[in-house]
C-alpha cells in the first residue's frame, strides 16, 4: 500500500499545484508539506482539510486499500 503522504504528493502533482500553493492553503511552511509527503499516517482532521483543499476523498482511497488487503 502506498503511504498517505505519497498519495497526497501524487495528487498535488496531478493537479499541477505547487508546494508553495499547498502550504499556503494549509497555513504552514513548505518544509511541513515536504515532511507530510514522507508520512505513512496522519491525523484525520488534517486529512479532512487536505481532502477539501485538493477536492479528493483520501478516506475513500484508504478504504479501498483496506478492502484489497482483506481479499488477500
Amino acid at each position: 500500500m502506498e503511504s498517505i503522504g505519497q498519495l497526497i504528493k501524487e495528487e498535488l502533482e496531478r493537479q499541477e499545484r505547487t508546494v508553495t500553493w499547498f502550504a499556503r492553503k494549509l497555513s504552514c511552511d513548505r518544509s511541513n508539506v515536504y515532511r507530510l509527503f514522507q508520512k505513512h499516517s496522519i491525523d484525520t482532521a488534517l486529512l479532512r482539510r487536505i481532502s477539501i483543499i485538493l477536492n479528493r476523498d483520501f478516506f475513500a482511497d484508504l478504504s479501498k486499500n483496506i478492502k484489497k488487503e482483506d481479499d488477500m
